[in-house]
């Protein structure tokens, strides 16, 4: 896509080995590689950092500080999260959601709560 260029940025947001590679293979030299969350087994290509002089930043996910903002237009249908969760269950299923996410067989989990 950008004819062996390389973008001028990418993010990381999985947070595997697999996710990380592939963000530092994308960028063009000179560029930045933005990791958001928590990494699993990642190491970061040290000679590539070095050799191709791309920079490494990374933060936190805080999403609980979107939530009040957000969560209107996920229950409203404006936004799809189904596009982001790959597994969903119930509140009895939690241990199960979150087994997925560690053994790599969901990337996000969805906790649905039934309405009180």
């Amino acid at each position: 896509m950008t004819e062996g260029i390389g973008v001028d940025a990418s993010l990381e947001c999985v947070g595997t080995g697999q996710s990380m590679a592939t963000a530092f293979a994308i960028a063009r030299p000179g560029s930045v590689v933005g990791a958001v969350g928590a990494p699993h087994g990642v190491e970061v290509p040290i000679e590539t950092v070095i050799s191709r002089n791309i920079g490494l930043r990374g933060g936190v996910a805080p999403v609980r500080r979107y939530i009040p903002e957000l969560l209107d237009d996920v229950l409203e249908g404006r936004i799809l999260p189904g596009r982001v969760f790959d597994f969903e269950t119930d509140l009895n299923g939690i241990a199960e959601a979150y087994a997925a996410m560690d053994e790599r067989r969901a990337v996000k989990s969805l906790i649905r709560v039934a309405p009180a």
